[in-house]
């Protein structure tokens, strides 16, 4: 009969998790040691205020405390009260759907347009030119948003702005985009691609890079074009850069709070309220933090299910050059 080869395995692997662990500990110290100060600001700044989010289920006073406040059972309130109270106020589906839409938009734009524009950028001939774009490019990332306000104000304003003043030069009629909601939405979207293109794209630009050049060439002979290579080796190749950026993209899609705050402040007509902008509202200004909590939960919820549904589809579309 044919022996089954049994597969490979290394030596270290082959002796129990502890041991292993506390031989890499001894074997490269000097690295664990440079990762406590990155542990530390996560365990203070990031792990520390999760004890917080027991508010959402307490009766909270500022004078008592997290801990010393009483549970909303305690006070003859269900559990779930101040979710069971944002549920009911009638403006609730029209902020979780202001939420979804911008998020998602925003989702969208902060994928594809970076991935379109690295590309471009990879494939000029003239260096010298794309290096330029690529530094104009990157500028608008470090401005605050309060100066892509005034830009917004400057060049969309309705009575004064440099478009609506072309359109009355040209007789047409002038269009409120920043006062109305058909219009303000796009402009949130449009304002956060104009800033962040260039930055997202250095990622792209460095995957782009690191491709073997030998699979350009292989696929030149056998007759296949730009947009073949593209789309059978490029995507292939620099999809963990992307599954990377898409994790991140949706974290920060639904914590958007800086453009909607200072261009709109949830305006017009409650067209930019988001969960994000009204659990400032309710912490900050009414001092609501029962509701605040909540509200923060239900955020972060649709982000653990986005990520969840991210990392679960990504067996079957990212491709791992170290896999065999």
């Amino acid at each position: 009969p044919v022996q089954q080869v049994q597969p490979y395995r290394p030596q270290y692997k082959q002796l129990p998790l502890s041991r292993r662990f506390w031989r890499a500990i001894r074997q490269y110290w000097p690295l664990y040691v440079m990762l406590i100060p990155g542990m530390l600001f996560f365990l203070v700044y990031k792990y520390a205020p999760m004890y917080g989010i027991q508010i959402a289920f307490k009766n909270y006073s500022l004078k008592k405390g997290i801990s010393g406040s009483p549970w909303l059972t305690e006070t003859g309130k269900p559990l779930l009260y101040w979710f069971q109270r944002f549920f009911k106020t009638p403006q609730s589906r029209q902020i979780i759907s202001n939420t979804l839409v911008l998020s998602l938009s925003k989702l969208l734009v902060g994928m594809l347009p970076p991935l379109i524009f690295a590309l471009a950028i990879s494939e000029c001939s003239f260096k010298r030119y794309s290096r330029v774009i690529q530094t104009v490019s990157y500028l608008p990332h470090f401005l605050s948003w309060v100066i892509i306000y005034g830009i917004c104000a400057t060049m969309l304003g309705e009575t004064s702005g440099v478009i609506n003043n072309l359109f009355k030069k040209l007789g047409w009629n002038t269009v409120p985009f920043l006062n109305s909601s058909k219009y303000i939405r796009g402009v949130l979207v449009g304002s956060s691609l104009w800033q962040s293109i260039g930055w997202s794209s250095i990622v792209y630009l460095a995957a782009i890079a690191g491709i073997d050049t030998s699979m350009y060439e292989a696929a030149t002979i056998d007759g296949a074009g730009k947009w073949r290579q593209f789309f059978s080796i490029t995507v292939p190749m620099i999809t963990p850069i992307i599954f990377y950026n898409l994790v991140t993209q949706i974290c920060q899609a639904f914590q958007e709070f800086n453009g909607p705050y200072i261009i709109t402040n949830g305006g017009p007509r409650g067209s930019t309220t988001l969960i994000s902008l009204l659990v400032y509202n309710y912490a900050f200004k009414s001092y609501d933090m029962g509701m605040a909590s909540a509200l923060a939960w239900i955020m972060f919820i649709i982000v653990c299910i986005l990520t969840i549904i991210a990392f679960t589809s990504q067996k079957k579309w990212v491709y791992y050059s170290d896999e065999r």
